[in-house]
C-alpha cells in the first residue's frame, strides 16, 4: 500500500529533478528531503524520491533505499501507468476542446458575435448507387451544365413529366427538412443536424444537392443569428435564444427540390418572433402575386414594401432562382424593389422565392470560407423566406399553372386548404410559422410559432 504524503514545495521538486543522473527509475534515485519510506512494513527515514514520479507530477513516492524501491517496483510502477493514462486523456480532451474552438481566421474582423467552430469534419460520402448531379465528382464542384447556360435569360418551361419529377423531389426534400426540424434544440450542433440530413437523403435515394456544389463541404446549409445564408454546419452547439435557418436541397431522379425554414432554439425574444413573422408574410404576399403574365421584378416591390412597413430591410446580394434539372438557373428573382429582373411568368415555370429580411441594414459580407454570408452592421438576426430567414425563413418552389390549384398546409395533424388562383407550392406541410388567411375550414387557426 502506498502511503499518502503532502505535496512538495516547487523548489524541492526542481532540486530533486536536477539531481537525476540515470534514466531508469529502478537504478536512479534523487536525494531530497527526509520522509518516511513508502514501502509497506518499512518506517525508516526516506531520503530518496522516484524520479519518474517527479516527471509525472505524482506526489509522494519516497523510499529509504534502492532495495526498498526495487522491492516495491511491481506495485509502484502501476502509479506511473495510471498517471500516464490520465495525462493522455487530459491532453486529448484539451486538444479536442482547442480544436472545436479554433478560429480559422484570427485576423478577420467579425461583424457579430457568432464564430466558426473548426476543424470541420470530412466531406460525407454518398453511396455509388445513388444518382448524382454533374458537379458531385468534379474536383472544383463545378456544374458544367449550369456554366453552359450561365448568363442566359431564357426560362425553361417544364412539361407534365418534368413537373411530376419536381413534385416528387420537393416532397422528399420536405421529409428531410422535417427530420432536421426535429433535431433543433439547445445543445445540438449544426454538424449533428447535417449528419441527420445526410442520412435522411441517402435513405430516400437522394443526393444532398449542396454537397460539393462548388466545393461546399456539407449536405445542407445552417445559418445562425446574423448569418444570412450558406452557413456551413460545424461543431458549435445551438444556444437558447438562437434562430436557425436550415436550407435543404435534394437531388432525385434528375431533379432538385429546394426549401428551407427558420427555427427558434428554445425561447426567443419578441423581436425574433416579429422578424420571422414579417419574413413569412413577405413570402406569402409574394406567392399571392404569382400568376402568368406577372413580371418577376414585381415580387421585389411587394416584398420590400411589406418589410419596410415593419421596420426591416431586404438583402440584395442573394435572390430566388429557377430550379429543376439544374440547381440554380433562370430566372433570377430579386426580393428588393426597383430591381431589373428579366422575364414574365408563364405556365410551366418553376422557381424559388427567398426573401431575406434583416433587423438592421441590408448590406452583407462573406466570411473567409467563401460561403457564410453575414449582416455587416453587427445586427444579430436576419430573416429569409422562400425562403429562409435568419432567422425567419422558408424556401418555396413555385409552379406556374394555367388552372386553379390548392395549396396544402398543416397545423398539427390536421390538413387544411387554402385556395390559390394560379400557383402551387411544392411542399408537403409547414412546421414553423403558419399564417393562414382565407382558410377554407370551419375552425380558425392562430399563427403557430415553433
Amino acid at each position: 500500500m502506498v502511503k499518502q504524503q503532502q505535496s512538495l514545495p516547487l523548489d524541492v521538486i526542481i532540486a530533486a529533478s536536477a539531481a537525476l543522473h540515470r534514466p531508469s527509475p529502478a537504478e536512479s534515485m534523487a536525494a531530497v528531503v527526509t520522509r518516511e519510506c513508502e514501502t509497506e512494513d518499512c518506517s525508516k527515514e526516506a531520503k530518496l524520491q522516484c524520479p519518474t514520479c517527479i516527471k509525472l507530477g505524482i506526489q509522494g513516492s519516497y523510499f529509504c533505499s534502492q532495495e526498498c524501491f526495487k522491492g516495491s517496483w511491481g506495485t509502484h510502477k502501476l502509479l506511473h501507468k495510471k498517471a500516464k493514462e490520465d495525462k493522455t486523456k487530459d491532453e486529448g480532451k484539451n486538444c479536442v476542446e482547442k480544436e472545436v474552438n479554433t478560429d480559422p481566421w484570427p485576423g478577420y474582423r467579425y461583424t457579430g458575435k457568432l464564430r466558426p467552430h473548426y476543424p470541420l469534419t470530412p466531406m460525407r460520402l454518398v453511396p455509388g448507387s445513388i444518382q448524382r448531379p454533374d458537379y458531385a465528382d468534379h474536383p472544383l464542384g463545378m456544374s458544367e451544365t449550369e456554366q453552359t447556360l450561365k448568363g442566359t435569360s431564357q426560362i425553361k418551361i417544364l412539361n407534365a413529366e418534368e413537373i411530376e419529377g419536381m413534385r416528387v423531389v420537393c416532397k422528399l426534400a420536405r421529409e428531410v427538412l422535417d427530420i432536421a426540424a426535429m433535431m433543433v434544440k439547445p445543445g445540438v450542433t449544426t454538424e449533428e443536424i447535417d449528419h441527420a440530413v445526410h442520412l435522411a437523403c441517402t435513405a430516400r435515394n437522394c443526393y444532398p444537392s449542396p454537397l460539393n456544389y462548388y466545393n461546399f463541404p456539407k449536405s445542407c446549409c445552417t445559418s445562425v443569428n446574423e448569418v444570412i445564408c450558406h452557413g456551413i454546419p460545424d461543431r458549435r452547439a445551438l444556444q437558447e435564444g438562437d434562430i436557425l435557418n436550415v436550407d435543404i436541397t435534394v437531388y432525385h431522379n434528375g431533379y432538385h427540390g429546394d426549401l428551407n425554414e427558420t427555427f427558434f432554439v428554445g425561447e426567443v425574444d419578441e423581436g425574433a418572433k416579429r422578424l420571422v413573422q414579417t419574413t413569412y408574410e413577405c413570402l406569402m404576399q409574394a406567392i399571392d402575386a404569382v400568376k402568368p403574365g406577372v413580371r418577376y421584378r414585381e415580387l421585389g416591390n411587394i416584398i420590400q414594401k411589406h418589410a419596410q412597413a415593419n421596420g426591416f430591410s431586404v438583402v440584395r446580394s442573394y435572390c430566388g432562382h429557377g430550379i429543376h434539372k439544374l440547381f440554380h438557373t433562370a430566372p433570377n428573382v430579386p426580393h428588393y424593389a426597383k430591381n431589373k429582373a428579366v422575364g414574365v411568368m408563364k405556365p410551366g415555370h418553376v422557381f424559388t422565392i427567398e426573401p431575406m429580411i434583416c433587423e438592421g441594414g441590408w448590406q452583407d459580407e462573406t466570411w473567409p470560407d467563401g460561403w457564410t454570408a453575414v449582416t455587416r452592421d453587427d445586427v444579430e438576426r436576419w430573416g429569409e423566406n422562400t425562403g429562409s430567414s435568419p432567422s425567419g425563413g422558408h424556401i418555396r418552389s413555385a409552379l406556374i399553372t394555367d388552372q386553379p390549384v390548392t395549396l396544402w398546409f398543416s397545423v398539427g395533424q390536421e390538413l387544411i386548404r387554402r385556395e390559390a388562383v394560379v400557383m402551387e407550392c411544392l411542399i408537403g406541410r409547414e412546421v414553423e410559422i403558419c399564417l393562414f388567411m382565407n382558410v377554407s375550414s370551419e375552425q380558425s387557426h392562430d399563427s403557430a410559432w415553433i
